[in-house]
């Protein structure tokens, strides 16, 4: 297992607070995610512009994409993204033509976890050539009081040990990350964490900490 990475989501309405913060927290992070929100409202401009600001980034857009992968990952690795989601739902097919896509532009398609999916999907997507997916607990899942349990890591270790490896958000926090000690974690997904702390940097810096000495000598 590699040391995971550290990403920023941005979920705002606008894009002037997006870039703000991207701006803000760029050293801090390893992956700067135009979040689905963002996408939804200002479109392509959220990505292009985030990798204006960012060249050296990994940048995501997680569009969340559901049909026609072809021309959706066409447009979101043409203005500037390295990854792209596409939600569980979707068909194979729109997996598919999304990935390979992602592998002719050098990029990466994530699946979104969200809703109802089954292992035997994991390993058709595996088998597709898929490499990452997205372990999301949801906002709504959150305000209902959801936490992390032993349910959700036994489900993250059947997920890794297909082949697949995680990316996990919904409300994460440096004191939650010794949870996923035995994951292959690609990266922890921090919005709120991060955007709504009163020192954002120092947050991003309690997550590398984290991070080190969980996983420190692997690289």
């Amino acid at each position: 297992m590699s040391r995971p990475l550290l990403q920023l989501a941005l979920d705002y309405t606008e894009l002037q607070p997006a870039l703000r913060d991207a701006a803000l927290l760029s050293d801090s992070v390893d992956i700067i995610e135009a979040g689905t929100l963002l996408c939804l409202t200002e479109g392509l401009e959220a990505v292009r512009q985030l990798r204006q600001l960012c060249p050296q980034k990994l940048i995501v857009a997680d569009w969340k994409v559901a049909d026609a992968g072809e021309t959706l990952a066409e447009q979101a690795f043409n203005a500037g993204a390295n990854w792209m989601t596409v939600i569980c739902a979707a068909p194979l097919a729109t997996v598919e033509k999304a990935h390979q896509v992602a592998v002719a532009r050098g990029g990466e398609i994530q699946i979104e976890l969200f809703g109802n999916w089954t292992f035997d999907d994991a390993r058709a997507w595996h088998k597709t050539g898929i490499r990452q997916a997205i372990y999301h607990r949801g906002r709504d899942a959150q305000a209902s009081g959801q936490t992390w349990g032993a349910e959700d890591l036994a489900r993250m270790k059947v997920l890794s040990d297909i082949g697949l490896e995680l990316s996990i958000t919904g409300g994460i926090t440096p004191a939650d990350l010794p949870l996923f000690r035995d994951i292959n974690v690609k990266a922890f997904i921090a919005g709120r964490a991060l955007s709504g702390a009163t020192n954002p940097q120092q947050v991003a810096q309690d997550f590398h900490v984290q991070i080190r000495e969980i996983w420190g000598a692997k690289a």
